[in-house]
């Protein structure tokens, strides 16, 4: 029985399984836009596998981001509180442009005439002052029948608080119109500012319909295919949960495919010994990149969709993977601006026409043909040698480019191969150097189609020491699901002064029913509460401040001999972040209760013949010229990835070819092999 992964991507759909014996076998096909579980089975298809053969399956998907960017979700109408139907218009005062005096808010996923109210109201401690009135609610349900809406998001004020009208709300909804999706923000998120937690219900809802079909089509073609297992999504906390969870609430789903990146690029730091690494996931339409701070991936409940420089963007209060992300990727489109300045990115090519080298409609030059134009890919190899590049078509469309900027077609393909490295590096100083973090103290992991063509360059404009490129670089992802476990988080705002005698006692009560709700809801799935373990954080601040910091909480009993450390733990962490402590009191805001269930999931082991030292020249497929940008045009080895073996040592120039990806290794970079498959290049001393 096979362990099996799959990860859609914007170009590409990845499965990783592994078999009873341990081997670990990677497949991909194209992405297929529109029907994304075609794609699924295809790679499946692809691989020769069978579902039924399954003894676990999880899966990543780009469904729920893309609805959004896309705006293809449902038609949503929300139900709010008297005096709160323009919350999500009023939003906040964010102004990224800040000096732009013709800047326009986001537009609200609910245009006004769909935003109703009705009366009831609880107070921020979560006592009632108005009785829920619902009469107007049939009149409400009708309208938004007859303007067409596909999903209803509810959103009360305080009911971080108090749940119980959203929840009398809902009922009768479901009452009233059992067809229609319907989500209320207490189902999300328990945390405080309306805002926030209204727009996440509205995108909530506004995903819901699609996703569900989604899912649906999905399992319904891997049962009727024959799998006999239960089916696990990749959430954006870098766990897995059920699909009965993931269908109730989509939202959480919004980066799956990037925190199972991250995750993995963890779980790897942890085996190899590189606690504090950077993840970059360079795939073929973006750029991802994250922090790993002693083994641990750092999540942000303040994640904001469609965020530019020229945009706030959408606040979603779910944990999401704090990353960064930038349309920067193999198929990310080189172009010309107005003032003669060479652009590449945010636009893709896509899977569908994708680069010009694919020879199937693409006109524009992309990251991709660079690479092609100066020999770092084999044009006989691409895409593993499925595919033979279309060189005259790569050549013709960098001409293109040359003419207009009056240069070469080797300077057009030096200069993008340089621009995305920049975009690159600076998606890196956001994640790092702008968290106060220096990346010289930090190893790159870099993984995806791209990662480990642009890795070396990255470290070396950083200052990192070392770059490590997984095994299976190119369907890291999908690796990192299947070192996934069952992950749900429950987040509850409460003011608590840490400076009062009784704040330790509150802290423990707090956080034993917060760890008892979460039993209940996993004994409801039939998930035995031995295999649940927590972990406990707080966001905490100074008094008075108006944001928070969260810090690692002790588990067990919270005693008051305890509430020195806490405070010396937020206070080291804040100076970390804002370079300077002060001396008012602390206080915690939320607590961020994170409960896992263990699945049964991939134990990474050494590959045969680790300690040795064979001779690398074992692996060499040829010698051929290689354009490395910065360092001219050298003559490289090209390494045969597949016959590369643990303990084989080299020295750049070197290229590294794999189906699915090239790693390019510059001249005088020594490169060695560890007893994982991985490969470890030092670029600095």
């Amino acid at each position: 029985m096979l362990r099996v992964a799959t990860d859609i991507g914007g170009t590409f759909t990845d499965l990783v399984y592994v078999t009873p014996g341990g081997e670990v076998v990677t497949g991909k096909s194209h992405t297929t836009p529109g029907q994304f579980e075609k794609g699924v089975m295809d790679v499946i298809s692809d691989s020769n596998i069978m579902p039924s053969e399954f003894a676990s399956f999880v899966h990543g998907t780009t469904i729920v981001i893309n609805a959004i960017t896309e705006r293809k979700g449902a038609l949503v109408g929300l139900i709010t509180s008297e005096g709160f139907r323009d919350v999500l218009e009023i939003g906040r005062g964010n102004r990224p442009d800040f000096f732009n005096m013709e800047y326009r808010k986001p537009e609200p996923f609910v245009p006004r005439y769909l935003r109703r109210e009705v009366k009831g109201r609880i107070n921020y401690r979560g006592i009632e002052t108005t009785a829920l009135d619902l009469a107007a609610l049939p009149a409400i349900l009708d309208d938004f029948r007859a303007e067409g809406v596909d999903a209803v998001a509810i959103s009360f004020i305080n009911s971080y608080a108090n749940p119980a009208h959203e929840e009398a709300a809902l009922d009768e909804v479901k009452a009233l119109w059992p067809e229609v999706s319907a989500v209320a923000s207490h189902q999300i998120t328990r945390e405080w500012r309306e805002y926030e937690r209204t727009n996440t219900a509205v995108l909530s809802a506004y995903v819901q319909p699609i996703a569900h079909q989604y899912l649906d089509c999905l399992t319904s073609a891997l049962y009727d295919a024959g799998m006999r297992c239960t089916p696990y999504i990749m959430q954006s906390n870098c766990g897995v949960d059920t699909v009965k969870s993931a269908r109730q609430i989509p939202i959480t789903m919004v980066e799956s495919g990037p925190a199972s990146g991250i995750w993995g690029a963890a779980a790897l730091g942890r085996l190899i010994g590189e606690l504090d690494a950077i993840a970059i996931d360079i795939g073929g339409t973006t750029a991802k990149c994250g922090l790993i701070t002693g083994g641990e991936v750092k999540l942000n409940t303040n994640y904001l969709i469609e965020r530019s420089n020229a945009s706030a963007g959408y606040p979603v209060t779910v944990p999401v993977v704090d990353l960064v992300e930038i349309g920067n990727g193999g198929g990310s489109i080189a172009w010309v601006d107005e003032f003669q300045r060479l652009h590449v990115g945010p636009q893709s090519a896509g899977a569908v026409p994708g680069p010009v080298s694919y020879g199937i409609g693409g006109s524009e030059a992309t990251t991709t043909d660079a690479n092609l134009a100066l020999g770092r890919i084999n044009p006989h190899y691409f895409c593993g040698g499925t595919i033979e590049a279309d060189m005259d078509g790569v050549h013709a469309a960098l001409d293109r480019l040359a003419a207009t900027l009056t240069i070469s077609r080797e300077e057009v393909a030096r200069g993008i191969v340089r621009v995305a490295d920049n975009n690159m590096v600076n998606a890196i100083k956001l994640i790092s150097v702008n968290r106060g973090h220096d990346p010289r103290d930090f190893t790159l992991i870099s993984f995806g189609g791209g990662g480990g063509m642009h890795a070396c360059a990255l470290a070396r404009e950083l200052s990192i020491k070392k770059v490590v490129i997984p095994k299976q670089s190119s369907v890291f992802s999908a690796w990192g699901m299947l070192l996934s476990d069952l992950r749900r988080d429950y987040l509850q705002t409460q003011i608590v002064d840490l400076s009062i005698p009784g704040a330790a006692a509150q802290l423990d009560g707090d956080l034993r029913r917060l760890e008892e709700k979460a039993l209940q809801e996993f004994a409801v799935e039939d998930i035995d509460p031995a295999r649940v373990h927590f972990l406990r954080y707080g966001r905490c601040r100074y008094q008075n401040q108006e944001h928070s910091v969260e810090i690692v909480l002790p588990g067990g009993e919270i005693a008051a001999a305890q509430i020195d450390a806490i405070r010396e733990q937020f206070a080291t962490d804040y100076e970390r972040e804002y370079t300077y402590r002060l001396g008012a009191p602390v206080e915690l805001v939320a607590y961020h209760l994170v409960a896992i269930a263990e699945v049964d999931k991939l134990k990474p082991e050494k590959l045969p013949g680790a300690g040795s030292q064979p001779d690398a020249s074992l692996a060499v497929k040829e010698k051929r010229d290689v354009d490395y940008v910065e360092a001219g045009i050298c003559q490289a080895t090209i390494y045969d990835g597949e016959a590369l073996a643990p303990g084989m040592q080299f020295t750049g120039p070197a290229i590294i070819e794999e189906a699915g990806a090239t790693t390019v290794i510059p001249p005088g970079l020594p490169c060695h092999v560890d007893d994982y498959g991985n490969y470890h290049i030092r670029t600095a001393q």
